[in-house]
């Protein structure tokens, strides 16, 4: 079976969430009998393209980085659909959600919705963001649709009119741990952030609960990986609460910095206020760092016993749940020995074969058995 991924992801993202499931499913994918596997990306961005080495990919292999948005995007649209008409494979797996069917009619469309974030909290996304008008097309044509947790099929199936019986759940994987090293990134204790700062991910109720708690404020340190420089909002925000600026510290990097983000970490807090899986959570068990987290959406699903949780709406619960495990090193140890229980149930071959086995369901258009 011939299945390619589109260049939407990878030419939009240099690391993140998306891009790096779709380069772990097409690798494992590839080296299954019977699967041959491209990702047609002329102009690629993205830095997992050149860490998985052994990932087939179509790409002009040249610097785009100082090109705009705009013009990455429509090359490529246009080389992949010649592409693809040319050679039309038996499934395209598009990697973003696309108004227009970007398959020629011989091929089968898969579609993966990572969350139903846009739907449910539009108020975090300017009025021009048409993520949802375009997710709303992509699943309705799909012939068949994947969810990333148990929670977005739920709420997928809430939302728009889909057939529930085109809709299979497929967890992501636990990647691998980083190596131990005995270097620090920071000379005092913190607890680590990861990715984006945006409204829902709920960074500014995590700078409430250092303000209201001098505990935290005195001792401890917020570790931002990625999501970009700290904003003037931000930083005023801090400033206001009380907490010193020396207190903030961002990192930017690939995975071998992350992997440090959390080794080093007291704990990672989660405070987002919704998540369509919540991959970090994950990362951060594998690196033996205690997870404290909402609980809301899929991270009770994703996380089970593995993790302190709080009402990310109520800073109080937010302020007793960090405090209660970064006073407790008996509680740290629990929470990480309980974390690298709960990975083994998460694994990126299964999610590859599972991945797989919708493709064929696809192709013989069968309806997805659990």
């Amino acid at each position: 079976m011939k299945v390619a991924y589109d260049h939407h992801i990878f030419s939009a993202q240099y690391y993140g969430g998306i891009s790096r499931y779709y380069a772990e499913i097409a690798t494992r994918i590839h080296q299954l009998e019977g699967f041959q596997v491209s990702i047609l990306s002329p102009l690629c961005i993205n830095e997992y393209m050149k860490t998985y080495s052994s990932l087939p990919v179509w790409s002009l292999g040249i610097d785009v980085s100082w090109m705009p948005q705009r013009v990455i995007r429509g090359f490529n649209s246009a080389l992949v659909r010649a592409k693809l008409r040319h050679e039309p494979p038996d499934v395209v797996h598009e990697t973003y959600y696309l108004r227009s069917r970007l398959a020629p009619p011989k091929s089968k469309t898969i579609v993966t919705v990572h969350d139903m974030i846009h739907e449910k909290f539009p108020q975090y996304f300017p009025s021009s963001d048409n993520t949802s008008k375009c997710k709303k097309a992509a699943v309705q044509r799909a012939e068949r649709i994947i969810c990333v947790s148990e929670s977005t099929r739920t709420d997928l199936l809430n939302i728009l009119e889909v057939d529930p019986e085109k809709v299979s759940v497929v967890h992501h994987g636990s990647s691998e741990a980083g190596a131990k090293s005995t270097d620090h990134l920071v000379d005092r204790p913190y607890i680590a952030f990861v990715g984006t700062r945006v409204g829902y991910k709920n960074f500014h109720g995590l700078l409430e609960v250092f303000g209201m708690s001098s505990f935290l404020r005195n001792n401890f340190a917020i570790m931002c990986f990625g999501g970009g420089e700290f904003t003037a909002d931000e930083l005023r925000q801090a400033a206001n609460l009380g907490i010193d600026r020396e207190r903030l510290i961002h990192l930017q990097g690939g995975d071998e910095i992350l992997h440090q983000v959390y080794r080093g970490a007291s704990a990672f807090v989660y405070p987002s206020l919704y998540e369509g899986f919540g991959l970090p959570t994950l990362e951060a068990m594998a690196n033996e760092c205690p997870v404290i987290c909402s609980n809301t959406s899929s991270l009770p699903e994703v996380c089970g016993n593995a993790a302190e949780y709080f009402d990310p709406n109520i800073i109080e619960f937010m302020a007793t749940s960090i405090e209660k495990v970064l006073n407790s090193p008996s509680l740290r140890q629990e929470l990480v020995t309980r974390g690298l229980q709960r990975i083994k149930n998460f694994s990126w071959q299964r999610c590859a074969e599972q991945t797989a086995d919708v493709y064929k369901l696809a192709c013989a258009g069968e309806h997805w058995v659990q």
